[in-house]
């Protein structure tokens, strides 16, 4: 099963670009986009490539069930005590 979370394009070189998620950079590629996609836009990222615009609106919902997901695990929420040293979030 895979995750993919939305993520705000910052800049695009050519069939090359930078994504934003929770102010963490990276460069993905755009080659398997089926429209194109413009700085600002939100995508869904899965290995290493763009794969679908996504409505900002529905963009800015998941972002928020995330961050409180990450939010109640980082204060020992729910599910906490399940996860692994390597799945719990950086303190």
């Amino acid at each position: 099963m895979c995750l993919a979370i939305p993520s705000r394009i910052t800049e695009i070189d050519g069939l090359m670009a930078v994504i934003d998620v929770f102010g963490a950079r990276r460069k993905v590629s755009l080659m398997l986009m089926p429209e194109e996609a413009g700085a600002g836009d939100y995508v869904l990222v899965h290995a290493g490539f763009a794969i679908q615009k996504v409505d900002y609106n529905a963009a800015q919902e998941s972002l928020k069930v995330i961050s409180t997901i990450i939010e109640e695990l980082s204060q020992g929420g729910a599910g906490a005590d399940d996860l692994s040293e390597e799945q719990k979030p950086l303190q």
